[in-house]
């Protein structure tokens, strides 16, 4: 830990040293509305860092250290995204992301250890948003946020804004971003899980590509063996299925996926 605080320091004096090409890159931009991030990490040093590296860039931080100190910050205020490490003491972040994820749709960013794959697909699969491995660029992070901040904002497609979605029995309702089963149940999704259904509703009984569905959500480069797109569509497979409507989502071997049913917009 103490690496990866010396390492997030000497990279924070970077960004500042060149603020002209920071703002070049669109790192110098300010949040048009500020959002009250939380991170969740039990180093000190890491904390006063990085928040003091968000703040700079126009979001109000607060920092605390274990699964009782979040949940107290949850209670008290209004958090618009969490920045959580997998490794804690007691309650490790899994077991948080788990239990935030049962009980809302924030903003969930996971901090793993560098190279520990397992623990990105089991934080992904969880309900994360997107994950970062240690040590990380505090600019990678930020731009990570943005992206997952834009993909929670309540925004659609022009020719579609504000419509309500139909589709074998299942209804999305693009103004309160809420799915309703055939059963009138509203589900819970994540923000990834909700730009993921959307991206089939617009395009149904189309093959899109893994490629294709990273564009379409996630908005930001992959590496070629990116798996997060195939975790997401489980997720939400099975969030359709339980109510035994198998099917609705299928793969297409070797391409990618589609939404088979037929989408009706009203």
């Amino acid at each position: 830990m103490r690496f990866a605080a010396t390492m997030l320091n000497s990279l924070m004096g970077m960004a500042q040293s060149n603020p002209r090409r920071e703002n070049a890159l669109g790192f110098g931009e300010k949040p048009s509305v500020t959002t009250h991030v939380l991170i969740v990490d039990d180093d000190g040093e890491i904390r006063d860092l990085l928040g003091r590296f968000l703040q700079k860039h126009g979001y109000k931080v607060s920092g605390v250290q274990s699964g009782r100190e979040m949940r107290n910050k949850l209670d008290s205020e209004q958090i618009g995204l969490v920045i959580l490490d997998v490794m804690l003491p007691g309650e490790d972040g899994m077991t948080l992301c788990r239990e935030l994820r049962s009980k809302s749709s924030m903003p969930i960013i996971m901090l793993t250890a560098m190279g520990d794959e397992t623990d990105r697909i089991i934080g992904l699969e969880l309900g994360a948003d997107d994950y970062l491995a240690k040590p990380f660029n505090p600019r990678e992070l930020l731009a990570r946020m943005k992206a997952v901040l834009r993909r929670t904002a309540a925004q659609a497609p022009s020719d579609k804004q504000g419509r309500i979605a139909l589709f074998a029995g299942w209804k999305v309702d693009q103004v309160r971003r809420e799915l309703t089963s055939p059963a009138g149940i509203s589900k819970e999704l994540t923000a990834g899980e909700y730009d993921l259904l959307i991206a089939f509703i617009e395009h149904p009984q189309r093959v899109l590509t893994r490629d294709q569905l990273l564009d379409l959500t996630r908005g930001r480069d992959a590496g070629p063996f990116d798996r997060s797109i195939d975790i997401q569509v489980s997720r939400l497979r099975r969030k359709l299925d339980e109510h035994r409507q198998p099917g609705l989502i299928k793969t297409v071997r070797g391409t990618g996926y589609t939404l088979a049913a037929k989408v009706e917009w009203t």
